[in-house]
């Protein structure tokens, strides 16, 4: 030690004259951050597993390929954790909350798997990794970001019953030791915070591991607002079921069941003692008999299907229904699409002369050619698609 006391070690003494001096932990706080309970890492293992399974699908959409996220490991770590166990160089992607929540947390990855995902967004087969990562490849990762944490936020809006939006990410190339923002995550660098960890799988390209970490402080609100609103609708929910008892009619007596048909009585004088013994024992030997025959359906004839089928086609007879001429198609990049400019030729998968596509709502059902009807363009039928 030389002696010579740090700001922070100032600021502290400053707060709290007279006493000892303690590092503020994560976020500034002057007091320390209470380790997270085994219900609150398991409350924020089922928000990571929820949220993050939403934010697989959304990737699957932009690389077209196969996406499985794990379910997530949630344990505490520093930053010197971090630096030990994760590769460098590696992408930092902050995701603030703006509406529902107030707190921000840091999506990792590795920088290959940055260059894998982006290439596939750009119409790539995903083995274009050479080079160094651009400014390209780190907007592409934010736009990725931003749509997958963004169906994440829709998902936690259900769990919160409330609004949940994000301000767009923004991604950082970080070496986590030399050319770290202090500025952007300085809420990670003392004490402890959330590490959630997944294994994600991208079809044969990509088997690596990403990371979510939040401050503690903001791990334990969401845990507190997930607790709140599961009691408002426990709440609800007795407060329901006493209004439908309130509102449920007194029980009313049933009514007497409606007298058998009545039979011919026998004079009591008439009948031996064994005839009463039976009918007392069955007496439904002595009730009229039931007729009972199966049931009888008109047959549908030929004429008669005819008929309705006709009627029946008359009635969406004025359907309106769209017809699209398909000149032809192409696929191209990102990059090239971002190239166009007026006066760019566009050349499609058809050769001059042939016959195009007729689709009706979107179904393709015949071929012909283009005419010129005075000024304009219309299209001649030459084949019905079968």
């Amino acid at each position: 030690m030389d002696g010579v006391l740090s700001q922070e070690e100032i600021n502290a003494l400053l707060n709290n004259p007279g006493g000892s001096f303690a590092p503020s932990p994560a976020g500034g706080s002057d007091s320390a951050v209470e380790p997270l309970t085994p219900e609150e890492k398991d409350a924020i293992g089922e928000i990571a597993n929820i949220s993050m399974g939403t934010a697989a699908t959304t990737l699957f959409s932009l690389v077209n390929r196969k996406v499985e996220i794990s379910t997530p490991v949630v344990s505490t770590a520093t930053w010197d954790d971090v630096v030990r166990k994760y590769e460098r160089p590696c992408v930092f992607i902050r995701i603030a909350y703006t509406v529902g929540l107030d707190g921000s947390n840091i999506l990792v990855l590795k920088e290959n798997d940055v260059k894998i995902i982006t290439d596939l967004m750009m119409g790539g087969d995903g083995t274009n990794t050479s080079g160094e990562l651009g400014e390209l490849h780190l907007s592409a990762i934010s736009e990725a970001m931003n749509q997958m944490m963004g169906s994440a936020a829709t998902s936690l809006s259900s769990m919160l019953s409330k609004t949940i939006d994000i301000s767009p990410p923004v991604a950082d190339l970080i070496d986590l030791q030399e050319s770290v923002d202090e500025g952007a995550i300085d809420e990670f660098l003392a004490g402890e915070f959330v590490r959630i960890s997944f294994k994600m799988e991208i079809g044969d390209l990509v088997d690596s591991e990403i990371m979510q970490l939040y401050p503690v402080s903001f791990a334990r609100d969401m845990c507190h607002a997930i607790a709140k609103n599961m009691e408002l609708d426990a709440e609800e929910a007795q407060i329901g079921v006493a209004d439908t008892a309130k509102k449920a009619p007194n029980p009313t007596p049933s009514p007497a069941p409606a007298p058998a048909m009545q039979q011919p009585q026998m004079d009591m004088g008439m009948m031996n003692p064994q005839m009463m013994n039976q009918q007392m024992v069955n007496p439904m030997m002595y009730q009229q008999p039931v007729n009972v025959q199966p049931a009888q359906f008109t047959p549908f004839t030929g004429e008669f299907a005819a008929q309705f089928a006709k009627e029946n086609i008359d009635l969406i007879m004025d359907v309106p229904l769209e017809v699209t001429v398909e000149l032809g198609r192409t696929t191209k990049s990102i990059s090239e699409i971002l190239d166009f400019a007026p006066g760019t030729i566009i050349e499609l998968n058809r050769i001059a002369g042939e016959p195009i596509d007729i689709l009706v709502n979107g179904k393709y059902v015949a071929k012909g050619e283009v005419v010129v009807i005075e000024e304009s363009f219309g299209v001649r039928i030459t084949e019905i698609v079968k």
